[in-house]
């Protein structure tokens, strides 16, 4: 049930209850087990996100920059923790505030685009990074629904502020599709958002802005390559990495929506199992790989970080899997992704979970464990087990009237025939 609570004078609608629609219900003790997982990794900002501004770091390493992708993340996981307990209403609240005063006043940017990695203390940027689209657009997702979540206060009207000043028009360059960056010593990058990933969330609130809109038709400029592997028919990402078919889905709820036939939420159900499938086809190559060790996505690995992923894509791996590959696939694989996380945890609890949740990657042939973990894998697994839990995070995003807007403007329809079977 969705229940109301009156704070600050004003109404907010908590999370739901109730587990995803269509979802097999989670037993009571595997309930207890992802919540305990959630908890775990939720302390990741806690540590790890500074106390004067609220950006959050890139990784658990201290000398790591702020990442902004993590830093909007970081604001969904707030609200997230107030609701189950673990912080108060208050500490909550005054730290989404400071987090947002701080892209506001103090964060560095480009006519309303951030810097990908910013000085956690200052706000200036760091690492010589591009004014970066995406993650300004993850960011800007996290301020709108932390804005819709504390509808009438000060972090509504800031969260607001801070979208209504990006110009997403400026950063298509005078081309159809957005510019995934720019940078003040050469200018535009020349890459641009062209085809199927985790450019939705972007197109979605650059279409449905109220101030820098980009046409409807931007919608249709972007490529949807499609490809069969093992008798499923994907519209497939370049680096076929999990996490390009979740984080527009942490935020945008695509289940009931239908884009000229085609439903996102499913694609993303699809290309789920086809990685899971991929693991277990390489496993007699890869010891880390089995029926429940799988989760082939962008992350640290023996030779650095690397876009690990599966068919159909690139397919670039060589025996690592990061825990949140399959965490954050929850709401399409329920049942495979609870049993790759109990099976993780069982086996390699020693080296692979620490204070924070699962570190961040591992590789058994290698024998190679994370020292670290990442503000963005830390961010999407707290947001995906929400979304699984109680449908809380696109409950709230869903609301957003630029949301509602997009969703009309390039006609995205509801769906006519009943929701996919959930796998497992």
């Amino acid at each position: 049930m969705i229940r109301l609570l009156i704070l600050l004078g004003c109404a907010s609608v908590l999370l739901s209850a109730s587990p995803v629609h269509g979802a097999p219900d989670p037993s009571f003790e595997d309930e207890q087990f992802l919540r305990r997982i959630q908890k775990d990794t939720f302390r990741y900002f806690i540590n790890f996100s500074d106390p004067d501004t609220g950006l959050t770091h890139d990784s658990s390493q201290r000398s790591s920059p702020c990442s902004i992708a993590a830093t909007g993340f970081s604001l969904v996981a707030w609200v997230i923790g107030q609701e189950q307990g673990w912080i108060s209403y208050r500490e909550a609240y005054d730290r989404v505030l400071l987090t947002l005063e701080t892209l506001d006043r103090k964060a560095q940017h480009r006519n309303g685009f951030f810097y990908h990695f910013l000085d956690p203390k200052t706000g200036r940027r760091a690492w010589g990074s591009e004014a970066s689209s995406i993650d300004t657009a993850l960011l800007v997702a996290g301020a709108l629904f932390a804005g819709e979540y504390y509808k009438g206060t000060p972090v509504e009207k800031l969260a607001k502020k801070i979208y209504r000043r990006v110009n997403w028009e400026w950063m298509r360059n005078g081309s159809d599709l957005v510019c995934m960056g720019w940078k003040p010593e050469s200018g535009f990058l020349p890459y641009y958002w062209d085809s199927y990933n985790e450019l939705m969330i972007l197109q979605a609130l650059a279409i449905g802005s109220p101030t820098f809109p980009v046409p409807a038709e931007a919608w249709n400029q972007w490529n949807r390559f499609e490809e069969e592997y093992n008798g499923k028919q994907i519209i497939y990402s370049h680096s076929g990495s999990l996490f390009t078919y979740q984080y527009a889905q942490a935020f945008i709820d695509f289940r009931e929506l239908n884009d000229a036939g085609v439903n996102y939420f499913e694609n993303s159900r699809l290309a789920t199992i086809a990685n899971r499938e991929f693991c277990i086809e390489h496993a007699e190559k890869f010891r880390t790989y089995s029926q429940s060790s799988w989760g082939l996505t962008a992350s640290l690995g023996p030779f650095g970080y690397k876009a690990y992923g599966a068919l159909p894509g690139q397919a670039l791996h060589d025996g690592t899997l990061a825990p949140s590959g399959s965490a954050a696939s929850i709401v399409f694989t329920p049942s495979e992704s609870i049993a790759a996380l109990k099976f993780f945890y069982s086996a390699y609890a020693e080296k692979l979970y620490g204070e924070y949740g699962f570190k961040d990657a591992f590789n058994v042939d290698r024998d190679w464990w994370a020292p670290e973990y990442l503000g963005i894998d830390q961010g999407i697994t707290v947001m995906m087990i929400e979304n699984y839990l109680t449908e809380g995070v696109w409950r709230h995003f869903m609301n957003l009237a630029p949301i509602q807007k997009w969703a009309e403007l390039c006609k995205l329809q509801e769906r006519k025939e009943p929701a996919p079977a959930f796998a497992g």
